[in-house]
């Protein structure tokens, strides 16, 4: 399968060029960077001190799309809207690592969706996915006698806040607590706030030196309590669970796919 990266020179971008180039069902079909980038022309292949790989740095992504079968994209909301339209008129499909989007955004995904194979994750890490289902066996546990937290720490770099991955894990424990996230959120705390509602499911958010990622839930009980963690030490475990996505849209067709590591 013929595998494009966007935001090639970047710090995931380029992890994700490794990532393609060691899965033994991708082949690297293209490398694009901004307009103008100053890397343009130079072999993706040395970008990541690996041997010459016959694919240049381009600025060119219609180019690169008709000879792609799935492009890779961790970059910007904004743009990553761009690149759907173009994918959904040449026919390929996308693993989405962005995050951020908002409600109107998320609908513009969905209807991409039905013209091309969308694969989209809030995190591509085989741990993060685990921890989504031990999240589910502990609210079935626990119940709704916990005080639950979730606190989640990046680098300083990253735009959006709470991280994607905080969002999701907090969709998870509200629909494993038949609760509504939308009614029971609250994002960071100030002044004089009252008792903590009993459903309320906090978010902290950390922005710091060079945090790969870290999430945390706490769930807190009188006495005790109990916290699942997840840290990614490297952005080569997100690479590498979005290769795996990439072969997985083998033969997919449009829709809005699982990511299943």
């Amino acid at each position: 399968m013929k595998v494009a990266i966007v935001g090639a020179a970047g710090r995931m971008g380029r992890y994700l060029i490794e990532a393609v180039l060691d899965h033994p069902a991708l082949s690297l079909s293209g490398a694009v960077v901004r307009s103008g980038h100053a890397l343009i022309g130079m072999d993706a292949g040395h970008l990541v001190g690996r041997p010459a790989q016959a694919v240049a740095l381009t600025d060119d992504l219609d180019e690169v799309l008709k000879a792609s079968d799935v492009v890779i994209d961790f970059t910007q909301p904004e743009y990553s809207l761009q690149l759907m339209q173009l994918c959904s008129e040449y026919n390929v499909a996308i693993v989405l690592g962005t995050t951020g989007f908002d409600e109107t955004q998320q609908q513009r995904i969905d209807e991409y969706s039905k013209a091309t194979a969308i694969c989209m994750a809030s995190n591509f890490s085989r741990g993060v996915h685990l921890m989504h289902k031990l999240l589910r066996v502990a609210c079935e546990v626990l119940g709704d006698e916990p005080d639950i937290e979730v606190i989640e720490a990046h680098h300083r770099h990253k735009k959006d806040a709470p991280s994607g991955t905080a969002l999701s894990l907090g969709e998870t424990l509200a629909d494993s607590l038949q609760r509504s996230l939308k009614e029971v959120a609250v994002y960071g705390r100030k002044g004089m706030t009252g008792e903590r509602p009993k459903k309320e499911i906090g978010f902290e958010t950390i922005r710091a030196g060079d945090v790969v990622g870290e999430h945390t839930v706490l769930f807190a009980l009188d006495g005790e309590r109990i916290e699942i963690t997840h840290k990614a030490s490297t952005r080569m475990t997100f690479a590498k669970g979005a290769a795996d996505a990439a072969a997985g849209l083998v033969d997919k067709g449009p829709g809005l796919h699982l990511f299943q590591p």
